[in-house]
């Protein structure tokens, strides 16, 4: 991302620099790698964990070496041709994360509309549907046609759409199918790409239902940039605190890059003019005072995260209850988990601002008070942990009789709350909370999206940390994750040849073995298309670490099994591994490895 000391933007990752370090795979994105700050990260305790981490998010703002000014060409031809027609639609698409945070600022850009006298022209696409929005739907990434076909149906009778597709890695096939229609029509839609990737390091293997890969279609975009007919933003902001994990910086980067742009734009809307890059650099500097006001208090993110874990580690259930866009923070924290960790005991409450955003979901899907009081306060238990994020705009008397109701059920409460410079929490709520997670703003226009960030900073390095000190990470690696779609599937194949050391077609084999057990591996299952190895591996677990044990010891999948059994955990039982006698492995993150993807 563009530095603080001088705006910058590069359209193209400079040449290897840090992340690039001797012996990191030129092949891996950079979204993938392992980042040299966190490599110890299993090793951290809790205040070390929330340091690390806030380093890895304060790599946004980081000042790249050689750049071009290209916010202040690409913001000022976006609204050059902006829609002021009544047909005019903004379109913010993604799957997962990118999905969620575009659910999220197409609500909150809405409502700024509205507040300005304006009709609000926002929308969005998450790859699913808006069940995506509250659980997690990881296989719909995969489909190029069925972005296309939902990008059609919001934007039927539209004359001029600027579709923002949001792919952290440059990776998904909902959006590269819908960036590729897009380019086919020019006459009604401007794409506009945004990743953290080098367009040499968007993914390129085949997409199943399209004829064009994710970097075909990236480098038909930068072709037409010339043309201003498409527009590519992929700031290189550095790999993640957790490898792979694009739900924390990924995001969070997202949220950065696009509300700069977006505010700036309607400031070039609203006075005619094209914002400065001077205004674009006080947008940006307002989010990175956020992340010095949320990490000022990181000792008090350290209780919390060391609270939460002991709620896993006894098995009780965390529980998230946000107002208003703070809540739809929390609900990405917490389904976002649930594939990230396997955990399935994050629950989350959505108090006020989301059921009128959403269509029906079903009553698993359900977020309201009435909810909470009904379903979840009977069965909070002692050993559970329920964590209240509101601002002191809200209805602090509704918050204070929560609060009184869940402390007959556990003492394990906690509030993350936000305020305006002058403003104090009222003496009735302070005896309420220790530690309280207090952050004062000063009052501007974009307090609300500082809010939402420094929550959304918060509730990522709890939860990462939390599953940290569970011993479910192996350096900066998640091992025991669930492979719900390709991109899963690619990072798995990557950590089995890390961690092994051996040949790609090897570790292929093993993985797909581990997947198909007890089924035998014939010639037919392995030339079938990765969407059927996805469909079975979704609905298996420890697939990842019982395919690398058997690498390591090389030995058959039921021995795998047997070893990962006999072991406290899942990182215990693969360090005891790469520790023991037998052929030379690599374990070093730094050592030298044949790239996973040719």
């Amino acid at each position: 991302m563009p530095g603080t000391k001088r705006f910058q933007h590069v359209i193209e990752t400079p040449e290897p620099g840090e992340w690039e370090l001797s012996g990191y795979e030129a092949a891996v994105p950079i979204t993938e790698k392992s980042n040299p700050l966190t490599r110890d990260l299993d090793k951290a305790d809790a205040e070390k964990i929330v340091r690390l981490l806030g380093q890895c998010d304060a790599e946004i703002f980081q000042e790249e070496g050689q750049a071009m000014p290209t916010y202040q060409v690409t913001h000022a031809s976006l609204y050059s041709s902006w829609v002021l027609p009544e047909e005019a639609l903004v379109v913010l698409s993604g799957g997962g994360t990118s999905g969620r945070m575009a659910f999220l600022m197409s609500i909150s850009f809405n409502q700024l509309m509205k507040g300005l006298g304006q009709k609000p022209l926002y929308t969005y696409l998450i790859a699913g549907g808006d069940r995506s929005v509250v659980a997690s739907r990881e296989r719909t990434e995969d489909s190029a046609l069925h972005g296309i076909e939902e990008l059609k149906k919001v934007t039927a009778g539209k004359k001029r759409v600027i579709v923002f597709g949001i792919s952290v890695g440059l990776s998904a096939p909902f959006v590269a199918g819908q960036m590729d229609y897009c380019m086919d029509n020019t006459d009604v839609f401007l794409p506009v790409l945004v990743g953290f990737n080098p367009v040499s390091m968007a993914r390129n293997d085949p997409i199943e239902d399209w004829s064009s890969t994710f970097r075909q279609v990236a480098e038909r975009m930068q072709k037409m940039q010339e043309k201003r007919e498409a527009f590519v933003l992929n700031p290189a902001i550095g790999p993640e605190g957790l490898s792979g994990s694009s739900r924390m910086k990924g995001g969070s980067a997202t949220k950065i890059l696009l509300e700069t742009l977006l505010l700036a734009a309607h400031k070039t809307v609203e006075c005619g003019i094209v914002a400065s890059q001077r205004c674009l650099l006080e947008i940006l500097r307002t989010f990175e005072r956020a992340h010095q006001v949320t990490y000022s208090q990181s000792s008090k993110i350290a209780t919390l995260m060391k609270q939460v874990s002991t709620s896993l580690e006894k098995k009780g259930r965390v529980h998230l209850v946000g107002w208003q866009t703070l809540g739809i923070i929390a609900i990405m924290d917490g389904v976002e988990c649930i594939h990230t960790f396997g955990a399935d005991i994050f629950l989350v409450f959505s108090w006020k601002g989301l059921s009128h955003h959403l269509l029906p979901q079903g009553p698993q899907f359900s977020f309201s008070q009435e909810d909470f009081l009904t379903s979840i306060l009977p069965s909070i238990t002692e050993i559970d942990t329920v964590l209240f994020i509101f601002t002191l705009d809200d209805n602090l008397m509704e918050v204070q009789t929560l609060v009184e109701q869940v402390k007959e059920k556990t003492i394990n409460i906690q509030a993350l709350a936000h305020s305006t410079v002058g403003q104090s929490l009222p003496v009735r709520l302070q005896p309420l909370w220790w530690p309280l997670l207090f952050f004062e703003y000063e009052e501007n226009f974009i307090q609300k999206f500082q809010r939402e960030l420094s929550t959304k900073w918060i509730l990522n390095t709890v939860s990462t940390g939390a599953h940290v000190l569970l011993g479910k990470i192996l350096q900066n690696y998640m091992l025991d994750l669930r492979i719900g779609n390709s991109k899963l599937f690619w990072r798995a194949l990557a950590m089995l040849q890390r961690f092994s050391g051996q040949s790609k077609a090897r570790c292929i084999e093993s993985l797909l073995q581990a997947i198909h057990f007890p089924q035998p591996l014939l010639d037919e299952i392995r030339v079938a298309p990765i969407s059927c190895h996805i469909q079975v591996a979704q609905e298996k677990e420890q697939v990842i670490p019982v395919a690398l044990l058997s690498l390591l010891f090389r030995c058959s999948i039921p021995e795998a099994q047997a070893h990962l059994a006999a072991a406290p955990s899942v990182c215990e039982a693969v360090r005891s591994a790469l520790a023991g006698p037998g052929p030379k492995r690599r374990t070093d993150p730094l050592e030298s490895l044949q790239p996973a993807l040719q």
